[in-house]
């Protein structure tokens, strides 16, 4: 059901979902919806993926996540820099970078949000809790 509430861009501007939280002194977190119908998590959507309900509550993330997936990219790019499928602790996937050597950046690596933001693309940044220790692969 839709309600008009009369003034959309405080509308807009006030649901800071799926953005960087500004309000928080000193501190960067991300902020994600979870369905108030069915629970599931997501990040920056209108409707819910699973029951396409509408009524998403904003809560903060803690910031905690795993590497799903990293590649490395060479395009539109003067250096080569990584960019990689987040899964946050509280269930939903986003895109971000992850600082550290683009070659030590794989799969079920453990990441925590910085408090840096990309400047260009304005993607979260996430810097790797345990530095890798891997044999020659």
């Amino acid at each position: 059901m839709y309600h008009h509430s009369g003034n959309v861009g405080q509308q807009a501007a006030g649901s800071a979902t799926g953005l960087l939280d500004p309000e928080a002194p000193g501190t960067e977190a991300i902020v994600f919806q979870r369905c108030t119908w069915c629970g599931t998590t997501m990040y920056h959507r209108v409707l819910c993926p699973v029951c396409r309900g509408s009524e998403l509550r904003t809560e903060r993330s803690e910031g905690a996540g795993t590497v799903r997936h990293a590649t490395v990219v060479h395009r539109n790019t003067p250096a080569a820099r990584n960019v990689s499928l987040i899964e946050m602790a509280e269930g939903f996937v986003l895109r971000g970078r992850v600082m550290g050597p683009l070659i030590g950046i794989h799969s079920g690596d453990r990441v925590r949000l910085s408090t840096a933001k990309d400047p260009v693309r304005g993607e979260p940044v996430f810097q790797l809790v345990d530095e890798p220790y891997r044999a020659w692969t």
